[in-house]
Formats: structure tokens, sequence, C-alpha cells
């Protein structure tokens, strides 16, 4: 699909957008309420491609789930241990493939994953180094992982600077386990924020586990999954898209939010604040003010997601901005430092990059006279129409059908906020 972005301006009147449901924590319900024996009700939930791939999972390994306008009700697995062999495809959803792998091997029969674009090229040396070590198969090819036999409780050690979805991968699935387990994460420990939301998520849903000190997990076995009533939070990685708009091109208030969440990209917020932007808190969400901006350094230890969008931050951020620890970005749905150097360039914004950083010297105004790419990834997509929006100028945007994996509404969004936009190709 190619869109064509057009200008729009509200110096004098404030706009209002209320923000999708978290796709993270809408993964982790749905996951629990499935493993869970009787009936559970997730609601505010949105339907992209990442939440539909878990939700078509779970019915492959035995639970029921109708889907409302947005809301799901699931009755969950009556005994994940008789799963039969099966393929799954996760589509494009990391969470999704890592969250799955513990789960669906506790049958100990063979499992086959499948997925689209670049899923299977991100890494899974982990699971691949933990299944071999306990002698079970993991198989992985361009086209498919095959994993057979299911885990047993125990010591289990990650390293804690590679992606987070691995450790909740086993919280999901050591607690159904005969006997406890520990997981030891090796430092340096990134993206806590995640785990802590994994450990809300089964604490909802009458599953306990723990943090013995910074980089030990504690995870009891014998646990059962018990149904619950959830509602999902509102999302802090998409606010961040909206946040920044406001920030740069005109005062906007962000509603649906969870004030005390422990989603890590709740770091937007202070990452603003850090760039001289003003937030107002509200009772459930946030007004962003246009100000000023100023060059800043941010750490994306903790907060990956947001790489895309800050790095349009920085380009309307006068003087320098330094953006580190950011490899993880290069594993992503694309190598999300290159597409974003690629993109940005063609605003003529000055960037340079390294393996882990991204430095960039932003200015006041731009004008893209090339069409963008949007690299198969939903996040370069949606961070380059912001920057378009704030470029104050119009630009077409091809590949733009890949926001259907986390926010297929985005474009209708953006158009909710006086922002006209064109399909110029379906």
């Amino acid at each position: 699909m190619k869109v064509r972005i057009h200008p729009a301006f509200w110096e004098e009147e404030a706009r209002s957008i209320r923000i999708p449901p978290s796709k993270s924590m809408a993964h982790r319900a749905i996951l629990c309420a499935s493993l869970a024996k009787g009936k559970s009700v997730v609601r505010n939930i949105a339907y992209s491609d990442d939440i539909l791939a878990t939700i078509a999972g779970m019915r492959q390994l035995g639970a029921s789930i109708e889907t409302l306008e947005d809301s799901v009700i699931v009755e969950g697995i009556a005994d994940h241990y008789q799963a039969e062999s099966m393929t799954v495809d996760c589509n494009e959803s990391g969470s999704t493939l890592r969250f799955f792998i513990p789960v669906f091997t506790l049958s100990g029969k063979p499992m086959t994953f499948v997925g689209r674009n670049r899923l299977l090229k991100r890494p899974q040396g982990v699971y691949e180094s933990l299944y071999r070590e306990r002698g079970l198969r993991f198989t992985q090819t361009s086209d498919a992982i095959t994993v057979e036999g299911g885990l047993t409780a125990g010591r289990y050690e990650i390293d804690g600077n590679i992606s987070s979805q691995f450790i909740s991968g086993l919280l999901f699935a050591l607690p159904l386990l005969d006997g406890d387990s520990t997981i030891v994460i090796r430092p340096p420990f990134e993206s806590r924020s995640y785990i802590e939301l994994t450990l809300e998520a089964l604490a909802q849903f009458g599953v306990h586990a723990s943090f013995a000190d910074d980089h030990t997990l504690l995870v009891p076995g014998n646990q059962e999954y018990h149904p619950c009533d959830y509602t999902v939070e509102g999302d802090f990685s998409q606010m961040a898209f909206f946040a920044v708009l406001g920030a740069v091109h005109g005062d906007l208030t962000c509603t649906g939010m969870r004030l005390d969440s422990q989603q890590g990209d709740k770091a937007i917020l202070d990452i603003l604040k850090q760039a001289q932007a003003r937030i107002i808190p509200l009772p459930d969400g946030y007004t962003i003010i246009k100000s000023p901006l100023r060059g800043t350094e941010i750490d994306l230890s903790n907060c990956p997601d947001l790489g895309p969008i800050l790095t349009v931050l920085a380009m309307y951020a006068q003087g320098e901005t330094r953006i580190m620890n950011a490899g993880r970005l290069r594993y992503k749905e694309s190598d999300r430092i290159a597409a974003m150097e690629e993109e940005l360039r063609k605003f003529g914004v000055e960037i340079r990059t390294t393996e882990d950083e991204i430095v960039i010297f932003g200015k006041e105004s731009y004008r893209c006279t090339e069409e963008i790419f949007g690299h198969k990834d939903h996040r370069i997509v949606m961070s380059m129409a912001v920057a378009a929006v704030c470029s104050g100028q119009p630009a077409t945007i091809q590949g733009a059908e890949c926001i259907q994996k986390s926010y297929p509404n985005f474009f209708e969004d953006l158009q909710s906020l006086g922002i006209p936009v064109e399909v110029l190709e379906s």
C-alpha cells in the first residue's frame, strides 16, 4: 500500500487521541487465559496481525477463543500436556514465537513454528542452547523451527542483554512443571520492565514468580492458571508516536493510559522531558505541549521499541542527540538503524550511526523530495509518517500496509486529528 501524508496544522485548536491497547499485555493476557481451566474475558483488545497470530496459535493448542468487537472470551485448555504435534504459524510476531516455544513443547511432542519476513532470521540461539543442553531437539532452518521434548524444572541461565521475550517464555511454562525452577539472568540485564509485565500478568491469573535478587527469578512449580476478567491497558509504545507529534507539531492529548503502568516504553515521557518538552498528566493520560526541543542523550537498553520514533524526535531537537545501546534495533522486523538512517537522509537529516549508536544533529525544518520506503516494518512506517506531518510538507510512503502488524487503525487515527492521508495504491 502506498499512502501520501498531507500537511495539517492545529495551532489554535487542541487535539485528542485515544491510544490503542498494549500489544505486549494483550499477548500475555490471551496466553494466560488460554492456559487457565475455565472462562476468562480479556477486554480492550485491538486485532493487529501479531495478536491474531497469538489467538490462532492458542486455538491450535486447544483453547476456545471467541472474538468480539474489542474483547475475547477464552475457555482455557483442558490439558496442555495432551497436545499433538502441529505446525504453528507465528506470522511476523517475535513475542508469539518466543512465548509459544516453551509452552507448546510441554507435551514433549514435535512442534514446528513458521513465520514470515525476518521472523526466523531473528536470533533464537537462547532457546537452541537451553534445549540442546537438556538433550532436547531444536532445529532451525530459514523456513521453520522444530522443537521436540518438554523442558524440566531446574536452573536456567540466560544472558540479560538479549530479548526479554525468552525469559518471559520460560516464565509462562515453568510454573506448570513438577518442581521449582530458577532463572539466573547474567548481567547486564536489559528490558527488565518487560519481565515485570509478565510477572504482573501471571499474578492476575493466579500464577506467582518473583525476583529473589536483581538477577534471579524464583519460579515455584506445580501451579495452575486461574481464569479472570482482565482489561488491557493503553500502549505506551504506540503513544510514543503521538507524544512526539505533540511535542514537535502541536499540543496533543493522549488518553486511555495507566499512569502507574510498568511498561518500559513509558520511558518516552522522561525522554521527552529530557528534550525540554512540557507534559501535563491527566487522570487517564497526558497532554503533550508543543515545545522548543533540545538534543539529549538517550539510553535504549530498556526501551528498544522506541528507537525509530526517537530518531524523529532527535531530528527536530536543536543540537546533538545521542541514542546509545541501540544495537538490538538491527535484529527487529528490519535493521531499524539502517532503515531510519536511509529514510531520514531523504529529509536531509544529519545523521551518523555505528553498530550500537545513533547520533543526529537536529534543526527546525525539513523537506522530503523522495518516496519513503517502509522496509516491511510497522514502526518505520509510523515513525516516518510522524516525520512527514512534522515537516509540514506532503510525503509519500511505500509499503505502508505493514502497520497491520501492530496498529491497523494508525492512519485512521491520524485522520481523526485532521491529518489528510491519501491512499494512492491499495
